[in-house]
């Protein structure tokens, strides 16, 4: 499938991971099996209001990365406006030659819950922040009471404010510009795009983020899809410099002008 060459523009080759960084620590205070292995299907943890713990190191499933539409139920279809099925369908023929990520930009809400690279979340009082370890990147949510920007400089991870829903943990973003790609394969966005995440803790080790994307310019009503977390223990994010390891561009020529001989990939 053309879509194969999408796996070098986003997320932009393995970091090298170095052994003198924190890759075996043990993580103090998880409940383990009786093997020492931390156990996953224990129950979640909670503080001391009763909310679930969503703090942690997790990682994606990496299911919805390269295809977005594989998180909605079955039978249902990504409700497409015109304009943008078309724009979808050119960035597939084109082997998303024009992904941002290409250049080493953030992927965005949601596409980032995505990337198979681990993510850490952390909580404090009046802000959840995640650190993607996938392009070096943060993100802030704000849990003050703050309302999102009326007017807000368009940002390629937007704004972001949350709140608790029981035991759901509920953010809400926009803010966006307007070259938000949701997938590898380059389902579009405008900024128009508001992102509703609804993190789920169904355990210790699993974590779901029940996703709703509206965006009226590019789809016809919202749509929603969810991405599986799984826990990772006894490890850490290491640094991940996507300049430094960037070989899209050497694996995917620029398109040769007409009448000239086909560009190689540099050497």
């Amino acid at each position: 499938m053309k879509s194969v060459a999408i796996v070098a523009a986003l997320l932009l080759l393995v970091a090298e991971k170095s052994p003198a960084q924190w890759l075996k620590v043990p993580t103090p205070g998880i409940p383990r099996t009786a093997d020492g292995r931390a156990d996953l299907n224990a129950p979640a943890p909670r503080t001391a209001d009763g909310k679930p713990v969503i703090a942690g190191l997790w990682r994606p499933t990496a299911r919805l990365i390269e295809d977005i539409s594989r998180g909605m139920k079955a039978g249902d279809a990504v409700p497409f406006q015109p304009w943008a099925e078309a724009l979808f369908k050119t960035r597939v023929a084109n082997n998303a030659k024009d992904d941002p990520t290409s250049n080493c930009i953030v992927g965005g809400v949601p596409r980032s819950d995505f990337v198979p690279y681990p993510f850490k979340i952390l909580e404090m009082p009046g802000l959840v922040t995640i650190l993607y370890e996938a392009v070096h990147s943060f993100r802030q949510i704000f849990t003050d009471g703050r309302d999102l920007p009326k007017d807000p400089n368009p940002a390629w991870f937007g704004y972001s404010v949350g709140k608790w829903d029981a035991d759901a943990f509920v953010v809400q973003s926009s803010g966006f510009n307007d070259n938000v790609w949701l997938d590898n394969a380059g389902r579009p966005a405008t900024e128009a795009l508001r992102v509703t995440e609804r993190f789920v803790r169904r355990d210790f080790g699993h974590m779901d983020i029940e996703i709703t994307i509206d965006d009226p310019k590019a789809y016809t009503r919202p749509w929603n899809v969810t991405e599986r977390l799984v826990y990772l223990p006894d490890t850490d994010i290491i640094e991940y410099m996507c300049t430094e390891n960037n070989r899209y561009f050497r694996i995917v020529p620029d398109a040769a002008p007409p009448g000239a001989p086909p560009s190689r990939p540099a050497r």
